[in-house]
């Protein structure tokens, strides 16, 4: 029997990148016919068969979920993981954990690998890579083949599966709201992550706040990269034009911008009020003074994933549900870096 060909393999032999394999097996509109034929019949030659070692592993249950998030050092994700696990144990299922350090190869690599009769489902954050060009092919395909996919946090509205995330729109739309019900005038926002949906969706809610109180939007006190080094290079100029408080989408950014006005000789929250988005340690209690943040509640996230994948691979043909988004609302966590009404 010939060795099974991997998508990493057929892209170095075609010299085409792995996201072109990927679409190009899927009838993706966006690769011509004439490189789709060209990929399938390399593909068919090298014996490739995406998902499938045999009958056998094809329909035998591991019991097992494969975890694959974008960044182990985010103590948000360390949450959700949290979570996941103590639902998956109390189920009886194993799980692997792998991390695609926002690389949209190392992604796709690891969906490949692990969907060959290793793990019965996955639970996903997006890579930054991913978001960054639009290229969600790789998880169609396994879901195709029979694979459930849920997402959480960082989704791709194009796929259909599962997805479970928190209301990042509502929570920055509402914490910016805050800050003017303090009598903050001049509200910077800090983003490091704005080619992520949930940045995209943060600033946005940020705007709509500022819209709804006939604030005008200034440019010079919105930072919106996807680079934290850009963030912590650009930071201090959003200091020159007398901010009174930061709305940061971030921990990093939050943290950053605690440090910064510190620095500076603010009084926070005397004289500059700041609110972060995420809820780790070292916002929350680390930090003097500690930050008022927005929770993500990420173990419940982590649950509540764990739970509907398990759902999804229990139910039996007949039983097949329409695919959910669940929506987890957050909290607003006051503490010392904002004024008191």
């Amino acid at each position: 029997m010939k060795a099974k060909a991997t998508l990493k393999q057929i892209a170095k032999e075609l010299g085409v990148s792995v996201s072109t394999v990927s679409k190009a097996l899927n009838d993706s509109p966006e690769i011509s016919e004439q490189t789709k034929v060209k990929i399938k019949e390399y593909a068919k030659l090298k014996n490739y068969k995406p998902n499938v070692i045999g009958l056998n592993l094809k329909n035998r249950k591991t019991k097992t979920i494969g975890v694959i998030i974008p960044n182990i050092l985010n103590s948000f994700f360390a949450k959700v993981f949290s979570g996941i696990e103590k639902v998956a144990d109390k189920k009886g299922y194993n799980v692997i954990t792998c991390i695609s350090n926002e690389s949209l190869e190392k992604e796709i690599h690891t969906l490949e690998m692990l969907s060959n009769g290793t793990i019965d489902g996955f639970i996903l954050s997006v890579s930054q890579e991913a978001q960054k060009l639009q290229d969600y092919s790789h998880f169609s395909a396994i879901i195709n083949d029979g694979t459930p996919i849920v997402m959480f946090d960082r989704i791709a509205d194009e796929v259909e599966c599962d997805k479970v995330v928190v209301d990042d729109f509502d929570s920055a739309l509402n914490s910016t709201q805050h800050l003017i019900n303090l009598g903050c005038k001049n509200i910077a926002l800090i983003s490091s992550v704005d080619n992520l949906s949930v940045g995209k969706l943060r600033a946005d809610g940020y705007l709509k706040a500022l819209a709804d109180n006939n604030i005008p939007v200034n440019e010079k006190i919105i930072l919106r990269t996807d680079s934290e080094d850009d963030m912590k290079a650009r930071i201090d100029a959003i200091f020159d034009n007398k901010v009174d408080a930061i709305f940061a989408l971030d921990e990093n950014d939050s943290v950053a911008a605690l440090r910064v006005s510190l620095k500076k000789g603010y009084r926070v929250p005397e004289d500059i009020s700041i609110i972060g988005f995420a809820d780790g340690i070292l916002a929350s209690r680390r930090l003097s003074p500690s930050l008022t943040t927005v929770s993500q509640h990420g173990i419940e996230i982590g649950e509540v994933a764990a739970k509907q994948l398990i759902k999804r691979l229990e139910e039996s043909e007949e039983e097949t549900s329409d695919y959910e988004t669940i929506v987890i609302k957050t909290k607003l966590k006051e503490r010392e870096s904002t004024r008191k009404k």
